[in-house]
């Protein structure tokens, strides 16, 4: 079981691979992985540092403790239903992703994103919404 935050949830299905550093990429490609082939791999949903969080780079200026960051994971949580505590698993999260979600929301949930620019969260959710599940990573 992995434990992720609410923001996370949108990272995972936009992930292509890259990363804030080379180890953060390795971890991140490490849990997108699993979900990807094992969608019935279980999540819980926690507040604060996850799993991903972990191994944000040193050199890099930490934001994962930043009020942004948990405006961003409650809005997310919000958008798909989900409350912190909760487990269930990457299925689900696909799942609501294709009731309730849009490229578009991107924009408006992730706007202070640096990530947001290179429109992977959006290709992302697209896919989720044509049923192809999370992308290919080699």
């Amino acid at each position: 079981m992995y434990k992720l935050r609410g923001h996370h949830l949108f990272c995972l299905v936009g992930f292509r691979g890259m990363g804030y550093s080379e180890e953060f990429a390795k971890n991140m490609k490490k849990i997108h992985h699993e979900l990807r082939t094992d969608p019935k791999t279980e999540i819980q949903i926690i507040d604060g540092i996850d799993q991903i969080c972990e191994k944000y780079p040193e050199c890099k200026e930490y934001h994962c403790l930043d009020k942004n960051i948990f405006d961003r994971d409650h809005q997310v949580l919000e958008k798909l239903g989900f409350r912190v505590g909760q487990v269930l698993t990457w299925e689900e999260v696909e799942s609501r992703i294709r009731k309730y979600v849009t490229p578009e929301d991107i924009d408006i949930l992730c706007y202070t994103c640096t990530w947001r620019s290179h429109g992977l969260c959006k290709g992302g959710i697209q896919r989720i919404l044509n049923g192809a599940g999370l992308w290919e990573i080699k």
